[in-house]
């Protein structure tokens, strides 16, 4: 199994990149690929997918470090109630095939942030059409269009529900089955009354409380990191002989 760190290098979109020695077996985005690509999850060891700690150099406000713990991982599932109804609607096209969700808390223990990473049973042409109405429509601002936290007893995320969510990020796949999203909040469990997309909480000069406590910082973080390591396990499991892999720290799968 692959045991991968934290991927440096922005990746803008889902595509996987083969590399100049890289003999792919499928072309980027097709129908044979994206049906491989959806049964990773099965294979992949939760640490890989989610891991236990995660470093965000410079991903704070600004540019400060900032370092996230996993609290807790939900078993797979579906999605229902998952998300706001509205974008359980704009999601339903592509299906859902599994859901898979973890928790983390900030190294201060004062900000919370569930991360999803929704496996879609939609092809390249139906993945397409979600990437361009979610842009298109600038459907990532909408406050009736967030995802929901999954809170854990017992953990700083206890009271972490859908008054307490604070920002949120959702990155659509380009060329792969799959939506990433985080969604974040207050660990001591106060309401927002004015939640605000991370792209306007990260904005230079935002003065929201999201923005202030870094929470807009924590939704692109934590999405960006699951979603890079996401790509990375895709292309290794498509491409072994392209990538190189070290034993992995935890082996524990998703089922």
């Amino acid at each position: 199994m692959l045991g991968l760190g934290l991927i440096g290098g922005a990746i803008a979109g889902a595509v996987i990149d083969h590399g100049p020695h890289a003999a792919p077996s499928a072309a980027p985005g097709s129908a044979a690929e994206f049906g491989r690509a959806r049964q990773v999850w099965h294979s992949a060891p939760v640490d890989t997918l989610f891991p236990r700690t995660v470093n965000g150099k410079g991903a704070g406000p600004g540019g400060s470090d900032r370092v996230w713990i996993r609290v807790g991982v939900a078993a797979p599932g579906g999605c229902a109630g998952a998300f706001d109804p509205l974008l359980d609607q704009v999601l339903a096209p592509t299906g859902c095939l599994r859901l898979l969700r973890a928790t983390y808390v900030d190294s201060t223990s004062s900000t919370v942030t569930t991360v999803g990473l929704l496996v879609t049973a939609a092809d390249p042409a139906g993945m397409r059409a979600l990437g361009r109405r979610w842009t298109g429509e600038h459907l990532g601002d909408r406050t009736d269009l967030i995802p929901r936290p999954v809170a854990f007893p017992g953990t700083p995320a206890a009271r972490f529900g859908a008054a307490q969510r604070g920002s949120w990020d959702v990155q659509v796949s380009a060329d792969l089955p799959f939506v990433v999203y985080a969604v974040s909040g207050f660990a001591d469990g106060r309401a927002v009354q004015s939640p605000q997309p991370a792209s306007l909480a990260t904005a230079a000069g935002a003065t929201t409380a999201p923005a202030q406590a870094g929470l807009g910082h924590d939704a692109t973080g934590l999405a960006k990191a699951v979603h890079d390591r996401l790509t990375a396990t895709v292309e290794a499991e498509l491409h072994p002989t392209a990538t190189a892999s070290t034993p992995a720290a935890g082996t524990e799968k998703h089922r």
